[in-house]
């Protein structure tokens, strides 16, 4: 099995730099047997403030690019590693292949975990976005609350993976922030980023005072291999009705002059 996993970080960052390292070994420590993720960032000076809306909606379209290519070069699966899920129903509508997003992974796995759940949140411009996706999950409200993180500065972060302290006052703001919510009444709590999830896992702390730390990229890595597996077993994964139903006949034979033959791979 094959999973393409779309990052953002990494695209701001290096693909060969500390945080790619330790994603990686995330990724690939969690995986079945059998299974090869391969990370990949944008082309250089995207994703640099995916928080705003104008700049995530012109990185989106090299993500659309990447689903296709995904698809093309036989990827199983393509994950998108970024709390907004930049494209996530564009390419469901697309692609044949499962198409994952991170929150709502991590969302659909703290229900299974518990009956409630907190997000803990690394940048206030973030609550909107993930309030507007957690919705779209129809699991709202299990959601107990948004509690936010105290870091100052993305390089706090960033030195994480190469300084234990530093790492150890991530991983502490991020318990301190947890308590929170978990003093609201959260069974299981989720970090709203993916660098946050990386530093979490790649210091072993999946919880907080007992309650589970639903850590996203283990959830999407172990909901894309279900998803692909389901595909396998039963020839199908994502409805092709309604919502993610591609254009069929004329209008799709007009739509691929325009656009190129390679858009909705296998429509007809």
């Amino acid at each position: 099995m094959k999973l393409f996993y779309q990052s953002m970080g990494v695209a701001r960052r290096s693909e060969s730099g500390p945080y790619a390292r330790a994603l990686s070994k995330v990724l690939t420590d969690a995986a079945a047997p059998g299974t090869e993720v391969s990370v990949f960032g944008l082309a250089p000076g995207k994703a640099l403030a995916d928080q705003y809306r104008y700049l995530e909606y012109l990185d989106t379209a090299e993500i659309l690019d990447n689903g296709l290519r995904a698809e093309r070069e036989a990827y199983d699966g393509f994950l998108i590693g970024n709390v907004f899920e930049p494209g996530l129903y564009e390419l469901r509508e697309v692609l044949n292949i499962p198409v994952m997003g991170l929150t709502e992974a991590s969302v659909h796995m703290a229900s299974l975990m518990g009956a409630s759940y907190s997000i803990i949140n690394v940048n206030p411009k973030f609550t909107r976005r993930v309030n507007e996706n957690v919705a779209r999950t129809g699991l709202g409200s299990r959601m107990v609350s948004i509690d936010e993180m105290k870091i100052e500065g993305g390089r706090a972060v960033d030195l994480a993976f190469e300084d234990e302290a530093v790492r150890a006052s991530v991983v502490e703001q991020f318990n301190t922030a947890a308590r929170i919510g978990i003093a609201k009444g959260a069974e299981t709590v989720i970090p709203a980023g993916g660098i946050v999830m990386t530093i979490l896992a790649h210091a072993g702390v999946h919880a907080v005072d007992g309650v589970p730390i639903v850590n996203g990229l283990i959830a999407i890595l172990k909901m894309a291999e279900m998803a692909v597996q389901v595909r396998q077993l039963t020839g199908g994964f994502t409805s092709k009705r309604m919502m993610y139903a591609p254009p069929t006949g004329r209008l799709l034979a007009d739509i691929r002059a325009v656009y190129g033959a390679h858009v909705y791979p296998g429509a007809v």
